[in-house]
């Protein structure tokens, strides 16, 4: 499908069905339809999102289009692109629309909306989960491949486990958050919802970057960006007097399927306690950083207290019982818990606990807005308050055929190791940001290719040659750059480096994927000339394969940076295989 054909799919579905409660705006038709053209006329098909729909969560803004964050007298029409939209958009994604929410990302319910609220596709007044309420029911519903959302409390995470679909809750500062209304600015995330782990994390490392807009942004360390094996994993399952599922004893049975399912994954596992988490849990609402909330909203509530939704107000107005006294109490309760978590994680690696206890109706939520609120909040809201990073995935449905679901929670920074073993959890294969692990002589390597080893080029031969086969066409991530190197011939090198997260903006380069038998692999190392390399080259859809790479001391004058042109056959007039 081009992409023009996949923006009239979008539409007919958004046409045959009622677009509220999930879309609080959507992209115009014609606007649509003319990125998609432009995309098919002009776009690159090998950046890592080419005609990909998605939507954005209402509190995020897009150049153009109004963001209500759920309150129509809040409202103001966006001047710019949050940045994470602008890399998704530079990344080749189609834009459909923006989604309902929580009011002010206020809530775990999907309830608190005076746009509606929005039932859980598996029906029978189920909610839908908050805040990110439109976001996560708009994929589970396949009306767009992925959506964002933003998690302060669970906000990612709670939707995706009511809506059988992935929560990724990146570490904090991994999205930037510019350009999204505050919740509480110290905590909130920019979280992805997808179907699967392997789009979630392609969206992930799409988006991310460090941007000067963003003094909260972080990037991701290098030697986090592998992922560990699951095999070397050790495993954190909850003490049994800490796990509370509030007589919902389908959801129990499921979550210790899960964890049964897991043991045979990692390396080994343990109970923890888990006082530690939901002490930190209960400052959030309980303790100063709601007043943070109000940080952003005060000024509003003040001047318009009846344009807020009543339970919305209710939680926001707690947050003036507390003064600068209970701000630092609170931070050094927070300090000294944090301590405690940090000693768990010199024993474990990933934890794992029930995404919600338990699940409610539409009904059971009005009759307690608040109480059951917190319930559904109990395994998520220390998430960002301990900086971690979590995924949520499904994990089946109980007795009563309610959806049930599970999230891998672990320090900042081990997003790709925790969307590595979700992966092999729900999908038993590799996932991205993998390596492919170092493998006996007798057997094969996978070996990126990026100049003149390529189909038809001059050392193509080499591979040949050594019993190499073509395995197809592929393209890195856009993490790198491509420079011609001057070599006496005239012909010139490429070199690909990878570029620093304070650098130029890297671009998506073609390479070829071989297949190369073990042995032979020493005796291609052996004739790659300096300042060419063998290394890690991590791939657009986020696996990472042996491949080219050239030390950066050479990519000074006179070498030509060619990245622009997308690949060394691009850049020399030559076709670009498929």
């Amino acid at each position: 499908m081009t992409p023009a054909d996949q923006a009239e799919r979008v539409l007919d579905g958004l046409a045959g069905r009622d677009r509220g409660p999930v879309w609080i705006s959507t992209v115009p038709a014609d606007r649509l339809l003319e990125r998609a053209r432009s995309l098919t006329r002009h776009g690159d098909p090998a950046l890592p999102l080419y005609g990909i729909p998605f939507a954005v969560k209402d509190n995020i803004d897009v150049a153009g289009m109004v963001t209500t964050a759920g309150c129509p007298d809040f409202a103001y029409l966006a001047a710019q692109d949050a940045p994470v939209v602008r890399r998704l958009l530079d990344a080749g994604a189609l834009l459909v629309g923006k989604t309902n929410l929580d009011q002010f990302a206020t809530g775990l319910t999907g309830a608190r909306s005076p746009y509606g609220s929005c039932q859980s596709v598996f029906g029978g007044g189920l909610i839908s989960g908050g805040s990110s309420s439109g976001s996560a029911v708009a994929v589970a519903s396949g009306q767009v491949s992925f959506a964002l959302g933003t998690d302060t409390a669970g906000s990612g995470r709670v939707p995706a486990a009511l809506n059988g679909i992935v929560g990724l809750k990146p570490t904090r500062g991994l999205l930037s958050t510019a350009g999204v209304v505050p919740a509480c600015r110290s905590l909130d995330c920019v979280s992805v919802f997808a179907a699967d782990v392997a789009g979630a994390v392609e969206v992930l490392h799409a988006a991310r970057a460090v941007t000067t807009a963003d003094p909260w942004g972080r990037p991701l360390p290098t030697e986090q960006v592998v992922a560990r094996t699951p095999g070397t994993l050790r495993l954190g399952v909850p003490d049994s007097a800490d796990l509370e599922f509030f007589g919902d004893t389908g959801q129990e049975a499921r979550f210790a399927a899960g964890v049964k399912r897991l043991r045979t994954i990692v390396g080994s596992h343990r109970s923890v306690p888990l006082d530690a988490f939901f002490d930190a849990g209960d400052l959030l609402y309980r303790g100063p950083w709601v007043a943070e909330r109000l940080v952003a909203l005060d000024d509003f509530l003040r001047s318009h207290p009846n344009s807020v939704h009543p339970v919305t107000r209710a939680v926001l107005e707690t947050g003036r019982r507390h003064d600068a006294i209970d701000a630092f109490r609170g931070q050094h309760r927070l300090r000294e818990l944090r301590a405690q978590v940090d000693q768990l994680w010199q024993d474990i690696d990933v934890l794992v606990v029930p995404t919600i206890g338990t699940a409610f109706t539409l009904d059971e939520i009005a009759e307690d807005p608040i109480g059951r609120n917190a319930m559904l909040g109990r395994y998520t809201q220390f998430a960002n308050l301990l900086d971690l990073a979590a995924v949520t995935v499904p994990n089946g449905f109980t007795s009563a055929g309610r959806p049930a679901s599970l999230t891998l929670v672990g320090p900042a920074f081990t997003d790709t190791t925790l969307a590595r073993l979700a992966a092999t959890l729900t999908e038993g294969e590799t996932p991205p940001g993998a390596p492919v692990e170092i493998v006996p002589a007798a057997a094969e390597l996978l070996v990126a290719v990026v100049g003149r080893h390529l189909t038809g080029e001059s050392r193509n031969a080499e591979l040949v040659g050594r019993g190499a086969s073509l395995v197809g066409a592929a393209r890195t991530a856009p993490l790198y750059r491509l420079f011609r190197l001057d070599t006496p011939d005239g012909e010139g090198l490429p070199g690909l480096v990878r570029v620093a997260p304070d650098g130029p903006a890297g671009h998506c380069i073609e390479v070829e994927l071989w297949r190369l038998p073990g042995h032979a692999f020493g005796g291609l190392l052996a004739g790659v000339p300096a300042p060419l390399s063998l290394g890690w080259v991590r791939l657009h859809d986020g696996r990472d394969v042996l491949g080219f790479l050239c030390e950066a001391y050479a990519t000074g004058p006179p070498a030509e940076d060619i990245s622009a042109a997308g690949g060394w056959r691009a850049y020399r007039g030559a076709p670009v295989r498929q």
